[in-house]
């Protein structure tokens, strides 16, 4: 590969990263504006507080997320190891989004996209869990709260789940006293359905099964996975810690719809087998997706 077609690859790469980055701050803002705001559920992170002070105050949601996180980043660039290459993406997220908030706030009337509150939290909560996604997959945050997380843990060692625990509940009290107890519940529902949204967003669907099995006929079993499954077995000897006796463990990764074909398999080799079928996200490899180093972009 010549240093020519490198620098287009990565420029490609650079200018698809920044394309994902501005539409997931735009339907950061969408869900913002459309779905909590006008039906009076906080947001995560700092838009919450921005949202909040709007009700009180009736100050622009977008410039109070913008005036809050110039501090904020300014701290990340300062503390955080990798400076002002580690806040580039995220003050690129800050701004359009905060923005396009404003810009979008003269569109919406009464109460948004629907009178329904219970709508509103669910769309409001699951579109901006996919904009973070987005987000987070190319590297970037919203920057408030997940700027000040990366800080902590930088500086302090607290995983960053911790300090979003921490956050996103003084996040919910804080909505509780503006918008009453069901404000709060409903901003709980919001912060639990964006984290889903994100994960699955950034990890994608679960639709690989690794397979752990016990058998007293591992070279059978394993002949056959891979014969007719297609997919390589791992093998050790293990002690089982109640019998004293060595056995053969087997290890296997398949797709989700081959689980019944590989309980079936196994059980017609050895009935006594004993079978732990576990839950992944992604597998790279030979027979899965290609393991490969993107280049990585500005």
């Amino acid at each position: 590969m010549t240093l020519k077609t490198i620098t287009r690859k990565t420029i490609l790469g650079t200018i698809m990263l920044y394309i994902q980055l501005v539409i997931a701050a735009l339907l950061g803002a969408a869900s913002v504006v459309f779905f909590l705001v006008p039906a009076d559920i906080a947001p995560q992170g700092v838009s919450g507080l921005a949202a909040m002070a709007n009700t009180l105050f009736n100050t622009p949601v977008g410039l109070g997320i913008l005036v809050m996180n110039i501090p904020i980043q300014y701290m990340g660039y300062k503390m955080l190891p990798g400076g002002w290459r580690v806040v580039t993406r995220s003050l690129v997220v800050i701004i359009i989004y905060s923005i396009a908030i404003d810009l979008m706030t003269p569109l919406v009337q009464g109460a948004g996209f629907s009178d329904d509150r219970l709508l509103n939290t669910l769309f409001g909560g699951i579109l901006g869990g996919i904009s973070g996604g987005m987000v987070y997959r190319a590297g970037a945050n919203f920057g408030g709260t997940s700027t000040i997380a990366q800080i902590l843990r930088h500086r302090t060692g607290i995983p960053m789940s911790s300090i979003f625990l921490y956050t996103d509940t003084a996040i919910v009290l804080l909505a509780g006293w503006v918008y009453g107890l069901e404000g709060a519940l409903y901003a709980m529902v919001v912060v639990f359905l964006g984290g889903m949204a994100s994960d699955y967003v950034m990890e994608g669907p679960s639709v690989i099964r690794t397979a752990v099995i016990i058998t007293n006929e591992p070279q059978a079993v394993s002949a056959a996975i891979i014969s007719q499954l297609h997919r390589g077995v791992t093998g050790w000897e293990a002690t089982g810690m109640y019998t004293g006796q060595s056995r053969t463990v087997l290890y296997v990764t398949i797709s989700r719809s081959q689980v019944n074909d590989l309980r079936d398999l196994v059980s017609s080799i050895d009935p006594v087998a004993f079978i732990v079928i576990g839950q992944g996200h992604t597998a790279y490899g030979e027979g899965f997706k290609t393991l490969s180093k993107s280049d990585d972009p500005l």
